[in-house]
C-alpha cells in the first residue's frame, strides 16, 4: 500500500477509528469503575484467585508455555473472527461496537482491580502482565472492526440502497487486513505464552508479601 493510499483510507476511516476509540476508552472507565461495586463477598474470591495465581507464578512447574499459547491464541482468534463475521453480515454492526466496549470494560476492571486492591505494586504488576500486549492486541482489534464497520456500511450503501457497486474487492481487501492482524496476535500470543511469566515472576515476590 502507497504512501497516499495510508493517507486516504486514514482520511477517510478516522471518524470511526475517533468513535471506537472513544468506545473502547469508555468502556476502560466503565470496568474501572465497576470495582467500585464490587461487595466484599466478590473482592475476598478476586483476591483469592489473585493470590494463587501469584504463587503458580512462583512455581516453574506450573507453566506450561505451550498451551497457553494455544489457549491465548485460540482466544483472540475467535474474538477476531466473530468481528469479521459480524462485519460481513450487517445486521452486526452494533455487535462490534458492543464487543469494543467489552473489551475495554474487561481492561478496566483488571488495571482498577489491581491498583484498587494493591496501589503501586498492583500498578507495576499491570504494567507487566496486562499493558504489554495489549499495546498490540487493542489496536489491532480497533482496526479490525473499523474494517468491519465500513465494509458493513459499504454493502449498506452500495448492495442494499443502490444495489450497485462490486463486493469482490472490498471483501478481499476486508478478508486480508483481517488474516493480517491475526498473525499480528499470533506474535502478540507467543509472547503473552513466554515473555509475560518472566516478566510477572519479577514482581511476584512484593505481590505475594503483599498477598500474605
Amino acid at each position: 500500500m502507497s504512501r497516499n493510499s495510508i493517507q486516504t483510507y486514514m482520511k477517510e476511516h478516522m471518524p470511526l477509528y475517533i468513535f471506537v476509540s472513544v468506545l473502547f476508552v469508555m468502556g476502560v472507565i466503565f470496568g474501572a469503575l465497576m470495582v467500585n461495586a464490587l461487595s466484599l463477598e466478590q473482592r475476598e474470591d478476586l483476591t483469592r484467585f489473585l493470590g494463587s495465581f501469584v504463587a503458580s507464578l512462583g512455581e516453574a512447574s506450573e507453566l506450561h508455555p505451550k498451551e497457553t499459547f494455544v489457549s491465548l491464541f485460540g482466544m483472540h482468534m475467535k474474538w477476531i473472527m466473530l468481528i469479521w463475521l459480524l462485519g460481513i453480515s450487517v445486521i452486526g454492526l452494533p455487535i462490534i461496537l458492543v464487543l469494543d466496549f467489552l473489551k475495554g470494560v474487561m481492561v478496566g476492571f483488571t488495571v482498577g482491580y489491581l491498583v484498587g486492591e494493591l496501589s503501586w505494586k498492583g500498578m507495576l504488576f499491570a504494567l507487566v502482565s496486562v499493558a504489554p500486549q495489549n499495546l498490540v492486541i487493542i489496536p489491532t482489534l480497533i482496526i479490525v472492526s473499523v474494517s468491519g464497520i465500513s465494509f458493513s456500511l459499504y454493502m449498506v450503501r452500495n448492495r442494499i440502497l443502490q444495489r450497485r457497486g462490486a463486493l469482490a474487492e472490498p471483501f478481499m481487501s476486508y478478508s486480508v487486513l483481517t488474516l493480517s492482524m491475526a498473525a499480528v496476535l499470533l506474535g502478540t500470543s507467543l509472547f503473552e505464552a513466554y515473555v509475560s511469566p518472566t516478566l510477572m515472576q519479577w514482581v511476584t515476590p512484593m505481590i505475594a508479601l503483599t498477598q500474605s
